[in-house]
């Protein structure tokens, strides 16, 4: 028995439809522009640069059960990517771990521990937009720092580059906890940034100051409203479209400041919000009908 279509029925069944269309086309649009497909594969230094220059901010070791663009991601070359959990018998996450040493030592896209202890890569112009945000100003240092983070930074802007054991050593930060805390505090704040990994004759980090890489971009001023709107204009780009959560989850905004970016995208026409924190590009598929 054939049961006949309502008016209503219909205009559902086209919602549900376009719906499916748009999902379908976001996602294609995400698996080119953060590589998340075979055709894409990162595989050397020079590649990984490209892609973090393209995507303005990468996650490193994040697996495709969390938002955002990724290194690990991106080497792995597929959607479904998830760390396996011996991850030092896996090739691909060897392979990110490779591609990580060798931009550090390169030294041309910044990398470091930013909000929430979130370990990301920076594309150049992309660091003024952070360091508004999240950076701390030489004449802040003494109130919005710890006294070991402050210990540590005297001491590097003396010697500009040292192994982790001589900075505990010559910081009296010596106990390993606390030293790990106040450098995580340093590279959070924009200040500091590990510059090599050394393996032999045993593993260590070196640690250098964030200005001698990227002075010029870390003294651009930029207003803290064009800060928000740029790194959600970074993120919308990648993504095609962000619903509730998203943006603030990928960077370390707060909820409010991720809603403020995205709706002075709307403003400017770069973006539509299709309900309230769920946002898109403007140049995607028309809205579907609420």
């Amino acid at each position: 028995m054939n049961v006949r279509e309502t008016p209503t029925v219909k205009k559902a069944n086209r919602q549900l439809h376009s719906r499916g269309e748009l999902q379908s086309e976001i996602e294609e649009h995400r698996d080119s522009y953060w590589h998340r497909d075979e055709r894409g594969r990162i595989e050397t230094a020079a590649q990984a640069e490209s892609f973090v220059e393209r995507v303005g901010f990468a996650a490193c070791m994040l697996d495709s059960r969390h938002p955002g663009p990724s290194l690990y991601v991106a080497v792995c070359g597929r959607r479904d990517a998830v760390l396996p959990r011996k991850v030092h018998k896996d090739p691909e996450t060897s392979v990110t771990w490779s591609l990580k040493d060798e931009l550090l030592r390169r030294g041309r896209v910044y990398y470091g521990k930013l909000p929430r202890g979130k370990s990301m890569f920076l594309a150049p112009r992309m660091i003024p937009y952070f360091k508004t945000l999240w950076g701390v100003s030489r004449r802040e240092e003494p109130r919005r720092l710890t006294g070991p983070a402050r210990a540590i930074l005297r001491v590097l802007r003396k010697e500009w580059e040292m192994s982790t054991a001589e900075l505990r050593a010559d910081s009296g930060v010596t106990d390993r906890k606390d030293f790990t805390t106040a450098i995580d505090e340093l590279q959070a704040s924009m200040i500091v940034v590990p510059t090599e990994v050394i393996y032999e004759p045993k593993f260590t980090y070196l640690w250098g100051l964030a200005e001698e890489r990227f002075a010029q971009q870390l003294q651009q001023k930029v207003d803290r409203s064009t800060a928000l709107r740029e790194v959600a204009r970074c993120f919308l780009d990648g993504a095609g479209m962000t619903i509730p959560g998203e943006l603030a989850k990928v960077t370390g905004l707060s909820r409010p400041d991720a809603g403020l970016g995205n709706r002075a995208l709307v403003k400017e026409g770069h973006a539509v919000m299709l309900s309230p924190g769920t946002y898109r590009l403007a140049g995607f598929a028309k809205e579907v009908d609420a």
